[in-house]
């Protein structure tokens, strides 16, 4: 039986769904990889290979937690400063411990990511996801507008204007605190 993923924005890429595992309810920080939900640290990364379709791919382990979390930890900083070479380089010291294997398949070509250590495989996969945002649509990943919120996600919306991890949290609250605003001034 597999546990509930207790994260408000799930769904996204596999490297800004990392970045989701920390979120703020109630002025209150959670982390799946520390036990929100009432989860343990390793309950909480199998709740997020589910999530993210890794489950079967890559076991939930302390070794595998400490390198995603060394992922999240630079991505992190990657996204909040993009021209920061030291954000780069600690990127790049997740992506040295996989590569892409070219390969022939009934299909045609193809690709398989191979890892020094299995273990390094999500942390790789989230990084390797994050290149491909960066050389597909750098401009539309996002932290959400709201000053409160830590969650970012991937803009999909046509026009690209989205501003808020989700309308019915964030965004609702944003309309209300307008909308409570200008019936005072009057």
């Amino acid at each position: 039986m597999t546990t509930a993923d207790p994260r408000p924005l799930t769904g996204e890429p596999v490297a800004l769904d990392l970045l989701n595992t920390r979120w703020v309810i109630d002025g209150e920080p959670l982390d799946l990889f520390a036990g929100a939900a009432g989860l343990t640290r390793v309950q909480g990364l199998a709740v997020w290979l589910e999530s993210t379709g890794l489950a079967g791919r890559f076991r939930a382990d302390a070794s595998t937690l400490v390198h995603l979390m060394t992922a999240r930890e630079a991505l992190a900083r990657a996204v909040a400063h993009p021209a920061d070479e030291s954000a780069r380089t600690l990127v790049d010291a997740v992506l040295e411990h996989g590569r892409i294997r070219a390969t022939l398949t009934a299909e045609g070509p193809g690709e398989r990511a191979e890892f020094d250590d299995p273990t390094w495989g999500p942390a790789w996969t989230a990084a390797r996801n994050y290149l491909e945002l960066l050389g597909t649509a750098p401009d539309r990943i996002r932290k959400c507008a709201s000053e409160t919120c830590v969650l970012h996600f991937h803009d999909v919306s046509r026009n690209g204007t989205r501003r808020w991890c989700s309308m019915a949290a964030c965004g609702n609250r944003a309309k209300a605190s307008r909308h409570y605003a200008r019936t005072r001034e009057r």
